[in-house]
């Protein structure tokens, strides 16, 4: 409680914050959904021409988006919050924000995708990956990602940030530089210790074939991420307070040291750190720039919904769907794809998600400030930056 109020007369000391409203934040929400929707959109429905279909597939990085977006829309929240029981609050709105529409993309995609062996579950899909699935501990075993909920990888990532994030933000504040260090810590621990370790642990466990999978679990597991989540949290107190010659000093030396990490281990995530150190560069460009786009920011309001949908609706059109593969058939596939994804959003949000944040609402209002609930947005990025309510 102390600190929270803390962090938030730092915020009234450094005047106005360029997160004061949330227009920037749903457009890039928006264009992550977007380009996540492109990636999956052009895997079923190629368009056979190289150079536009490695555009679509080009739309992995919306996801990281999502997690630069997420780590600054959660240290806004704290830092304009001062409640009791901080801790507590934040982990039933985080919960029910997530929980509900995840638990109905279960049974939903148990019954499209089957429980049979697959690239994601060699061995099949059992009660166990059910179990941890719906526990959010899916990220925490290779064959339980990806297998019961397509793309749920993210969803994994999300959920386990926010349950060390009131800790990490209570122990450093707007300190960026420690958040920096951390994260330059867990990314060197993963590439030289974590990732050699189980790659080879689980390579045996699985057996011979099974190396991509392995490797490609490991590169979107938890500790791997968490760099991302890190440095956005980074972000948000720089923009917030004002970049410093010492910020860009800390970039480098994280540049240089996972560079040399990477070819002595040949662990191959230098190329994934500097992507997403240019996705954050980006991020912050266009808050800092105020950027608007309004039919972008409504896709950024229900992107959740949309980012959990859209599988099920491109397994759907390519049941029915009467045009050959080919340039057209990818524009066609990704319009109506987004069209009825953001009817799903719309419908899911008036049945299902509004419902959960009124309940989180009744839960925490007793000390908190709220203001109307709006729309989740996705992949668990959760808050409106409008308000610090819901």
């Amino acid at each position: 409680m102390e600190r929270q109020a803390r962090l938030a007369a730092e915020r009234t000391e450094q005047g106005a914050t360029p997160f004061g409203r949330s227009h920037t934040l749903d457009v890039l929400r928006g264009l992550a959904i977007v380009g996540v929707m492109a990636i999956h959109v052009s895997q079923s429905f190629p368009s056979r021409i190289h150079a536009v279909d490695f555009a679509f597939m080009c739309g992995w990085t919306g996801v990281n988006v999502f997690y630069f977006v997420s780590a600054m829309t959660m240290c806004l929240m704290w830092t304009q919050r001062t409640e009791t029981d901080p801790t507590r609050k934040f982990y039933i709105r985080r919960f029910l924000r997530i929980a509900p529409l995840f638990w109905l993309a279960i049974p939903l995609y148990l019954l499209i995708n089957g429980t049979g062996p697959s690239y994601n579950a060699p061995n099949g899909v059992g009660p166990l990956q059910v179990i941890l699935t719906a526990t959010f501990l899916h990220g925490f075993w290779p064959d339980s990602v990806n297998s019961v909920v397509p793309g749920d990888w993210s969803i994994a990532a999300e959920m386990t940030f926010y349950l060390v994030f009131p800790f990490v933000i209570t122990a450093f504040g707007s300190r960026r530089h420690l958040y920096l260090a951390l994260a330059i810590v867990l990314h060197l621990v993963n590439v030289c210790l974590f990732k050699p370790w189980a790659f080879a642990l689980f390579s045996v466990y699985y057996g011979p074939g099974h190396e991509a999978f392995v490797w490609n679990a490991l590169h979107i597991s938890f500790l791997n991420q968490l760099p991302v989540f890190l440095v956005g949290c980074a972000l948000f107190f720089a923009l917030r307070d004002g970049f410093a010659k010492l910020d860009a000093a800390i970039f480098a030396a994280f540049i240089a040291l996972s560079f040399i990490a990477d070819r002595a281990t040949g662990s191959h995530e230098f190329n994934y750190l500097m992507i997403n150190l240019v996705l954050g560069a980006l991020v912050a460009g266009c808050i800092r720039l105020a950027i608007r786009c309004r039919p972008i920011e409504a896709l950024g309001r229900n992107s959740y919904s949309m980012y959990l949908s859209h599988f099920a609706v491109i397994y759907g059109l390519r049941q029915i769907w009467p045009l050959a593969d080919g340039l057209v058939s990818l524009l066609i596939a990704y319009a109506v794809t987004a069209a009825l994804s953001y009817l799903v959003a719309r419908a899911t949000w008036h049945l299902i998600e509004r419902r959960a944040q009124d309940f989180a609402h009744r839960l925490t209002a007793s000390t908190a400030k709220t203001t109307r609930a709006e729309p989740v947005t996705a992949p668990g990025v959760l808050l409106n930056g409008r308000s610090a309510g819901a």
